[in-house]
């Protein structure tokens, strides 16, 4: 039996996600499976955090003589064991692993429209209120 590591596609239209897998080379792409090693999701914004393997699987079945798709050669360089992409990958996938921080939602416009209209409102007041007042202060007495 001759073993690949290859892609199994997963997911739906316009939405692919793939299982990396170890198949007999006569078992159809979605087919019947030997092991999972690991996921790939081309959707994914940070193209660091695609691509997730199990490495000492990958690595026993590299010895064993299992042969990797091009797709999956090029994901095992880049994310493998030894890896020329590792440290970039774990702190992508970190990152989205981390709580999503939702800043707070500025007031709607129409209360503060209304809360600066009083003010205004207040404050037009408040020297008319003072301005007879100061009038009385100011005018002659009749003595």
């Amino acid at each position: 039996m001759s073993v690949k590591i290859r892609l199994k596609m997963m997911g739906r239209k316009h939405r692919p996600f793939f299982r990396i897998c170890a198949t007999d080379t006569r078992s159809p792409r979605d087919g019947k499976v030997i092991e999972e090693l690991g996921t790939y999701d081309p959707m994914l914004v940070d193209t660091d955090a695609r691509a997730v393997l199990n490495a000492e699987r990958v690595a026993y079945w590299l010895s064993v003589g299992a042969q990797p798709s091009e797709t999956c050669r090029v994901l095992i360089k880049k994310y493998g064991a030894n890896g020329t992409r590792l440290r970039e990958a774990e702190a992508a996938r970190a990152k989205l692993s981390a709580p999503k921080e939702v800043p707070p939602a500025p007031a709607p416009a129409k209360f503060e429209r209304r809360k600066k209209g009083a003010d205004e409102a207040a404050a037009e007041e408040a020297p008319a209120a003072e301005a007879p007042a100061e009038a009385a202060a100011e005018a002659p007495t009749a003595e």
